[in-house]
């Protein structure tokens, strides 16, 4: 059988190697996407490898990739699911647990957000019976202020959870210790910010709980997937129920009695010694993922490094040929962080002559991908109209994003040649309007 399987693996890396071979960039013809997964041939051969072992549920190659994840992002567990919008939904969820007994969140509890996020930020919030508060965010960062946050705070908040906003991290550290003071829960949507750091440490540390994405635009490609994260070993018991199916017990897939006293259990009204393997404490859901993601996820996280720097390059290349330029506001790092961008946003001034809608079809005209700023403010959409929810102070900002913000790509398939045909593209657009 290994000889079978080595001689596939062999015609797999030969597959790759004849049908790997990129076209040429042609300006105008060649499409420059914003966001994308770079796949090479060791990825190839997990998948292919996975596959031939037949590992089509959660499995061993799912327990080593959140193990070293963990250890990565310097959380003591991690647990893979399906997608990083399962991962909010997770992470939201875990606060309402009885295992946290008086500091659990129930119906009516507020959590306070940013109104310019991504939809699955927000959704488990009113998913889980709560409500959201949304704060404003600053130009330029695209992050809210502690300040904002802070004044948000009223009698029944009990939670915070912000996104960092396209890999460039808030002031997490002080929001943190913001939380810290007024006994809150704190959530960071880690999603778009994999390998950030604020003051020489990883995002995803700061929070109570963290949150990953694996989807083919973000940092690490599993195709779907995501992970949560956490120290706290209460929370990371109770995120593994809620993904299990709600069940009490932790046995691993295929493992039968890890507690020796699989049929010496007695909970709630069920008979003594009833089946701890379908014993369930938690209104859970089945979101794990699959080994084949996992085996994709490994041969990934081995290059999340390069990865990292690649997209930091980009940002800088960018930054640096756009720099000048009027009627635009360009990005900035929010200090003492170094961002892991998954971004480039454009912000059109808005006494500018032109809108963003007129820059946006002059580069997609020209194949070069945009897109906005997640939903730009998330209270104007029709899902959020009638959702119970506070908002404090004006959404301003999030009312410019939401009429003239958008991003371009700086994910690590790019190449200066392209990066270079968005700049003069971009100052084409300029020139003939200033």
């Amino acid at each position: 059988m290994s000889d079978h399987k080595a001689l596939v693996l062999d015609a797999v890396r030969a597959y790759h190697r004849a049908a790997g071979s990129a076209e040429p960039f042609t300006p105008g013809v060649t499409e420059i996407w914003p966001s994308g997964a770079v796949l090479e041939e060791e990825d190839r051969l997990a998948l292919v490898e996975a596959a031939l072992e037949m590992r089509i549920a959660a499995g061993p190659s799912s327990r080593r990739f959140e193990s070293s994840f963990a250890k990565k992002l310097k959380r003591r567990k991690a647990h893979l699911v399906n997608s990083g919008s399962s991962a909010n939904l997770l992470a939201v969820s875990a606060l309402t647990s009885h295992l946290l007994e008086d500091r659990r969140l129930r119906p009516g509890d507020e959590v306070i957000t940013v109104a310019a996020g991504f939809p699955t930020t927000v959704n488990p919030i009113l998913q889980n019976g709560l409500v959201p508060v949304f704060v404003d965010i600053e130009l330029g960062t695209y992050n809210t202020t502690v300040e904002r946050v802070a004044e948000a705070i009223g009698p029944r908040t009990r939670a915070i959870i912000i996104a960092h906003t396209l890999g460039n991290p808030y002031a997490v550290a002080e929001l943190a210790e913001l939380a810290t003071q007024h006994d809150l829960f704190l959530i960071e949507d880690n999603c778009d910010a994999v390998g950030a750091t604020y003051d020489g440490s990883p995002t995803g540390t700061f929070g109570d709980l963290s949150t990953v994405s694996f989807y083919p635009a973000h940092h690490l490609a599993m195709g779907e997937g995501g992970c949560v994260l956490t120290s706290n070993l209460v929370l990371a018991r109770v995120v593994e129920s809620l993904r299990d199916w709600g069940r009490d017990c932790w046995c691993e897939p295929g493992v039968s009695d890890t507690c020796l006293k699989r049929f010496k259990y007695q909970l709630g009204t069920l008979p003594a010694g009833y089946d701890h393997k379908y014993i369930y404490s938690h209104v859970g859901y089945n979101l794990k993922a699959t080994d084949l993601q996992a085996a994709l996820g490994l041969t990934q996280l081995d290059k999340l490094d390069r990865f990292v720097e690649a997209r930091r390059r980009n940002w800088r290349r960018l930054r640096e040929g756009l720099d000048g330029l009027p009627h635009l506001i360009l990005p900035e790092a929010t200090p003492r962080s170094d961002p892991s961008w998954f971004g480039f946003v454009l912000t059109v001034d808005p006494e500018a002559p032109f809108g963003a809608a007129e820059l946006v079809a002059f580069l997609e005209e020209r194949k070069i991908g945009t897109r906005r700023l997640f939903a730009g403010n998330l209270t104007r959409h029709p899902a959020y109209a009638n959702q119970p929810h506070r908002v404090v102070g004006e959404l301003t900002n999030s009312d410019i994003v939401t009429l003239g913000s958008f991003w371009v790509g700086v994910y690590p398939g790019l190449t200066d040649e392209m990066l270079d045909y968005v700049i003069s593209s971009v100052k084409e657009f300029i020139a003939a309007r200033a």
